[in-house]
């Protein structure tokens, strides 16, 4: 066998160990960048699953933002139906808006930032609907309030009116007591064909009826006609012929005399004649006198 020389011996070992040493070298620097790599794959895994969890922090807060802004709707009405067709409206939006933010992943910004703009433009919209509602309520209480005193008006102008209508009615009355003609000195005398005063019943020719008509302010001034009514012994109406009527007190009378006269509220004095009267029998007449608002008295004559 041929023995190695020393010095190439030498040589080859020098050249191992050089060989062995950037080996040595090679993996040490294989090693620190598969550490690196690992450090920093290990750092981007990291940050993405932080920022994906932001991401869906962000969406989930969004999402109940949204959700609260809906209960939020929901607790809004109105008395008029304008508002509450548009109040419908913006709810439906928000409905669709909660379905889209679902279907939507966390990590597509872009659509996030727009539905966060969304809501808040709903938002706006909220609050001009609120704005509306208190504007309108607080002119429907005031209009209520009008109202209800207007009401109170009117019942009280009622009131007074029905009370000044009573007085009215009151005053009438009174006047149109106050206002019913009255005669006083009711008396009746029989006169022969003489024209002279008898109360034989045989030289009876006619009756003379007196009376004194009294002063009134308030009665109505002008022609007024005084009714009179002779009754016999017996109880029996007498008549002239005539047959003159009048109403009274809703009855159909009829009068065995009458007489006009021109009243202008002075006190005037009357006589009222009844003729043709075939007899006259002994006993008491009755004489009644009328005008046609009024009974003027009762009188009685004695015949022998």
């Amino acid at each position: 066998m041929e023995r190695e020389d020393p010095l190439e011996k030498l040589e080859r070992k020098e050249l191992e160990k050089k060989s062995n040493g950037g080996l040595k070298t090679i993996m040490i620097v294989m090693t620190v960048v598969a550490v690196a790599l690992a450090a920093v794959l290990v750092y981007v895994w990291t940050s993405k699953n932080a920022l994906v969890e932001d991401l869906n922090g962000e969406k989930q807060d969004l999402t109940e933002q949204i959700l609260a802004l809906q209960n939020d709707y929901e607790g809004l009405s109105s008395e008029y139906d304008s508002i509450n067709a548009q109040l419908d409206s913006s709810r439906e939006e928000i409905a669709q808006l909660v379905e889209r933010v679902k279907k939507t992943e966390a990590t597509n910004r872009t659509k996030i930032r727009q539905y966060e703009k969304e809501l808040g433009t709903l938002r706006s919209i909220m609050r001009g609907y609120i704005s509306q509602i208190d504007s309108l309520n607080t002119l429907n209480h005031r209009l209520t309030r009008e109202a209800a005193s207007a009401r109170q008006e009117a019942a009280e102008s009622k009131r007074k009116n029905e009370e000044l209508s009573q007085q009215v009615e009151t005053l009438t009355d009174r006047v149109n007591v106050g206002s019913v003609l009255k005669a006083r000195g009711l008396y009746a005398e029989a006169h022969n064909s003489s024209d002279k005063k008898t109360d034989r019943s045989g030289k009876v020719a006619r009756l003379l009826v007196n009376l004194t008509l009294v002063e009134n302010e308030l009665a109505t001034r002008g022609p007024v006609e005084v009714f009179v009514r002779v009754f016999d012994p017996d109880g029996n109406q007498i008549f002239d012929g005539k047959g003159t009527t009048f109403e009274f007190n809703g009855e159909l009378l009829t009068a065995t005399a009458s007489r006009e006269v021109d009243y202008q509220g002075e006190e005037i004095d009357l006589g009222i004649y009844v003729n043709n009267i075939p007899s006259f029998s002994k006993g008491v007449y009755t004489i009644e006198a009328y005008t046609a608002q009024s009974k003027l008295g009762t009188a009685e004559l004695l015949l022998r």
